[in-house]
């Protein structure tokens, strides 16, 4: 089993890789926004600030948090706990449901991140990237994933979750995020036929408008339909006409890593003013 999850974290990495390269020259060649207007020097500036976070982020998960998951896993499954284990599902059904339940309780949690203040003061680092294109996608402040990840001990148990069915989840999750979050548009046919089941750029993008009735509608990370289930769903058209990003974030220092990292801990957003 060791091997396994040694095989598919590898995987992982590879896949997030490709992805990022794929789609990387894919926002250079046709770009839907054009945010860094053929500048190279810009956009390697963007990407740098941005994989910072990232790559941090991997560092913390690897090295304090991935053990206790397997842990987690392996009592849940000694002691058949939780959901999938209570229903005594096959094999193949407790994969599928493992995937479906992950994905909801990525739904909720997203939600809760908009909902609660302190959790946004954190999550609007994320959102306050006013040139969102792939790398985004691995914009997470450090400590929204620390509390994601020390949630996620509690996820697993509840589920019942293996902990190759998480990352067999988080491959094809993360895999769908780098997609929504590129600077690329699909033609609206194919958008709109994909977004019936996964989340499409033209679906995710709406989620980081400037307009606080969009921010916050779209939550779902791979499936779309918790949103229409949740009546969050919600579209902008024409969507050239989307301005992304957070006004109280447009400062050249909000752009920079040590920017990044203090942002949660400075003034400026009005969903603190709810505290």
């Amino acid at each position: 089993m060791q091997a396994l999850i040694n095989l598919m974290e590898q995987s992982q990495v590879l896949a997030a890789v490709i992805g990022l390269i794929i789609l990387m020259m894919l926002e250079q060649a046709h770009p839907f926004f054009d945010f860094f207007n053929g500048s190279l020097k810009e956009k390697s500036k963007h990407l740098l600030a941005n994989m910072a976070l990232g790559l941090t982020n991997v560092l913390i998960i690897s090295v304090f948090f991935v053990g206790t998951w397997l842990w987690a896993s392996n009592w849940a499954y000694e002691h058949q706990f939780g959901i999938l284990n209570w229903l005594g599902m096959p094999a193949w059904a407790h994969t599928i449901g493992a995937i479906f339940l992950m994905d909801f309780w990525m739904y909720l949690w997203h939600v809760i991140n908009h909902k609660i203040p302190f959790l946004w003061r954190f999550h609007r680092v994320h959102h306050a990237d006013d040139k969102m294109d792939v790398t985004t996608a691995s914009r997470f402040h450090t400590g929204e994933i620390i509390f994601s990840s020390g949630l996620r001990i509690g996820v697993i148990l509840l589920i019942g979750l293996y902990l190759w069915e998480l990352l067999l989840y988080e491959t094809l999750m993360f895999a769908v995020v780098q997609f929504h979050h590129a600077d690329i548009a699909l033609p609206e046919k194919a958008d709109k036929i994909l977004r019936a089941i996964i989340v499409t750029p033209a679906m995710h993008k709406v989620h980081h408008s400037r307009w606080q009735p969009e921010t916050d509608s779209n939550y779902s990370s791979l499936f779309s339909f918790w949103d229409r289930i949740g009546k969050t769903f919600r579209l902008h058209n024409p969507l050239k006409t989307l301005h992304i990003g957070l006004d109280e974030f447009d400062r050249s220092e909000d752009k920079k890593v040590k920017g990044l990292f203090t942002m949660p801990f400075r003034k400026g957003n009005p969903k603190e003013n709810k505290e």
